[in-house]
């Protein structure tokens, strides 16, 4: 049986060769296991009955290991992961902030102190003019160039990693694929997030929290799948520089890098007008509530332990005049949150209890999650919010009541249009799902790494990428 190893450098080979059509392709096979992983039947390996929980290790040093094991159709595996996490302030410092959706906005958000050379970024590209010979902006044009002096090109604190690797078996416990994991752990995770963002109705405004491979991911995804749809892109980060390195790495070709097989575009090829918002800069609370408000779409990214921004931002009359998709998967443990649990209380609630609504967008009257045991134990804006088993929704089941409305349609000889078959008393869900204020909260989900694990083994092998050991 053949081993093949992929280094983080044929990793992301692999990952940015993919095509939006390899990206579709990849998401219904990572459809179909979620489908399966909520069927609760035990015929198939994927059914969450065979998955094992995963084990949580914290170290003296501060950092934490993960265990994922998991089953799949053609075999097993399992990632073992080492977080390192320094600083879970995550964006912006909110140690102020209250968790009563009545306190002031204005009040409740502040900037962290200044303590060193790099926490002074008073630059933000905020421009959104564009230039007659570039589809960009002229201000993110300036990034590739200068960054102000006072900033460290370097910062002295490292980010919260990700390190280790998959190790992938078939039937026989005989081991097929061993791969590094930092980058695939980001790639599957915005990979099961962008899902549901092909059926959004408007993805004309997103805004990012974090500038880390997650938030690189989600992005990169979003433009490969909508990208012709996405008018601004907004990146909320505390640090200019990895937002401005996040963004470039994006846009810029580099064909000799192996990161930059194929990037989204040639150099400044997208319409997309991008800004970067930093907790230093000049107005801040204004443009941070004025970039949520505005969003069609919402990423967060961070390891933060508070709030990134209040609940009045979305839950007051002016923020419910529009539907959005939040996706949070940066928090990971009950201490975490990104985004307030007032929100998710308010999308939960029945809608009798709630006020002004006038132009209140469709609720679900649950959130959306990759794994219900796993949010329920793990996911902060959950456990905060007291939510309850039957108030989360799995991915995996919006799979199910899609399939279940096909075969009806297809029963009745009608015609599924656009894929989306929520259809014959299902109207309101297909209208909650693509129009509605929808919540997709993530804590990671060990089958996913089998999954994409076994996809990217099988196309490194067909294009020549890694080592692979004939008989191991």
């Amino acid at each position: 049986m053949p081993l093949t190893i992929l280094s983080d450098t044929d990793v992301s080979r692999v990952l940015h060769s993919f095509t939006k059509e390899d990206i579709l392709k990849l998401q219904q096979t990572l459809a179909d296991a979620l489908h399966w992983y909520s069927t609760s039947n035990d015929a198939n390996e994927y059914c969450s009955d065979y998955q094992p929980d995963r084990t949580h290790l914290k170290r003296k040093d501060g950092s934490s290991t993960l265990f994922m094991p998991a089953s799949g159709m053609s075999g097993q595996g399992i990632k073992v992961v080492n977080i390192t996490q320094p600083d879970t302030a995550g964006l912006p410092a909110l140690d102020t902030l209250s968790l009563d959706t009545h306190s002031s906005s204005r009040s409740s958000i502040t900037s962290p102190t200044v303590d060193s050379p790099r926490d002074s970024i008073s630059t933000i590209a905020t421009t959104e003019t564009t230039s007659t010979s570039s589809s960009l902006p002229v201000s993110l044009d300036s990034l590739g160039s200068t960054v102000p002096s006072s900033v460290d090109q370097e910062s002295d604190k490292p980010d919260s990693t990700i390190r280790g690797s998959i190790t992938l078996m078939d039937q026989l416990g005989r081991t097929t694929g061993l791969i590094n994991a930092e980058e695939v752990t980001a790639f599957r995770t915005a990979l099961a997030s962008t899902i549901m963002l092909n059926k959004r109705h408007s993805v004309h405004d997103l805004t990012v929290f974090g500038a880390g491979k997650q938030a690189y991911w989600h992005i990169r995804l979003a433009l490969l799948l909508r990208g012709d749809e996405i008018h601004h892109l907004n990146v909320v980060t505390r640090n200019f520089e990895s937002a401005r390195k996040c963004i470039m790495r994006i846009y810029n070709p580099q064909p000799h890098d192996p990161d930059y097989v194929n990037p989204v575009g040639t150099k400044y090829g997208s319409k997309t007008k991008t800004a970067i918002l930093t907790p230093s800069a000049p107005e801040y609370t204004r443009l941070l509530k004025q970039y949520v408000r505005n969003a069609n779409v919402i990423f967060m990214t961070t390891p933060s332990s508070s709030p990134l921004f209040p609940a009045s931002y979305l839950t007051n009359p002016a923020g419910r005049q529009k539907g959005r998709y939040i996706v949070c998967i940066g928090s990971y443990k009950p201490n975490m949150v990104e985004l307030h649990p007032d929100v998710l209380r308010y999308a939960v609630a029945p809608h009798h209890e709630h006020r002004h609504i006038h132009k209140r967008q469709k609720e679900g009257g649950a959130i959306v999650v990759d794994t219900v045991s796993g949010c329920l134990k793990e996911a902060g804006e959950v456990i905060q919010a007291k939510l309850l088993p039957d108030q989360v929704v799995e991915l995996g089941e919006l799979f199910m009541l899609k399939r279940e409305a096909i075969r009806k349609v297809e029963e009745k000889g009608g015609k599924v249009e656009d894929g989306c078959a929520f259809q014959d008393g299902n109207e309101g869900l297909k209208e909650w799902l693509t129009k509605g204020n929808v919540i997709y909260k993530s804590v990671g989900l060990g089958l996913m790494d089998v999954v994409v694990g076994n996809a990217l083994v099988e196309c490194a092998r067909e294009r020549g990428v890694g080592v692979t050991i004939e008989h191991f």
